[in-house]
């Protein structure tokens, strides 16, 4: 099953570093995000990634055009004058990356749609290019399997950010606590599991797949939730990448899930 990330937005809101980069090459400990993500996947047996680029989409080819540059210990040998190139202990991936410019303004439906070639007809996931969490992805393609409605959300329970104030009568305040995930509804935390026939509710670029078709798929119950009580957080602001840079460098980073200690 191939995993179709969508990684093509302008990432407005961390604009520190989006001015420089497509948000999903933004890194967390040293390696991009989507590299956490694809890391993730893989460890779940799904390798076959197509990646739906647009902003900045050059810097996205450039980085798996060079990934073995990244990734391993490299002499250049100038003293022959062939400028030989010699590539010690290669950390190759198991993956296949498809990367597609899917335009500068197309919306997440868009991106998706225009992917199509590249998917088969076959059921495939989708997920955001900006968020970690340590959702079983066999767990949930299995129960995408086994209820046998066209597609699959990923619900979470985001943090909150400020504190509770909790209440008796009379609007009397009894104390204050930090906002646990039970404070808050269940979002939409992307880690989604389609078949085929979602391409069909998506007309056009100007498409939200968040909008019209999971709400078209809902009227016609076509759509379930894999409800995800363990760890997820967006990098949607630069406090959101310090505390996924927090997590990772103290090495209680939830979503790393694969068990190489040393990446």
């Amino acid at each position: 099953m191939k995993v179709v990330i969508l990684a093509g937005g302008f990432g407005t809101r961390i604009s520190e570093e989006s001015h420089l980069k497509p948000k999903p090459m933004i890194e967390i400990g040293g390696m991009p995000i989507i590299w956490h993500i694809m890391k993730h996947y893989s460890y779940y047996g799904f390798n076959d990634f197509v990646i739906c680029a647009g902003y900045k989409q050059y810097v996205i080819k450039e980085y798996f055009a060079n990934y073995f540059l990244h990734k391993s210990d490299i002499t250049y040998d100038f003293t022959t004058g062939n400028h030989d190139i010699i590539i010690h202990n290669n950390m190759a991936e198991p993956w296949k990356v498809t990367v597609v410019d899917t335009g500068l303004e197309t919306m997440t439906g868009g991106r998706v749609k225009r992917v199509k070639e590249y998917l088969g007809n076959e059921p495939f996931m989708v997920t955001y290019g900006d968020g970690v969490a340590d959702v079983d992805i066999k767990k949930l393609v299995a129960f995408h399997q086994n209820h046998g409605k066209a597609m699959t959300l990923t619900g979470v329970q985001p943090e909150g950010r400020f504190g509770v104030i909790d209440f008796g009568s009379d609007n009397e305040v009894l104390s204050f606590r930090e906002k646990s995930k039970e404070d808050s509804g269940w979002i939409n935390g992307g880690f989604l599991v389609c078949n085929p026939e979602v391409l069909d509710y998506i007309k056009d670029d100007t498409i939200m797949l968040e909008r019209e078709p999971m709400e078209q798929l809902a009227r016609e119950k076509q759509l379930m939730c894999y409800k995800h009580d363990g760890f997820w957080q967006c990098m949607d602001t630069l406090r959101d990448k310090e505390k996924l840079e927090r997590l990772w460098a103290a090495n209680q980073a939830p979503w790393k899930v694969w068990q190489n200690n040393n990446i």
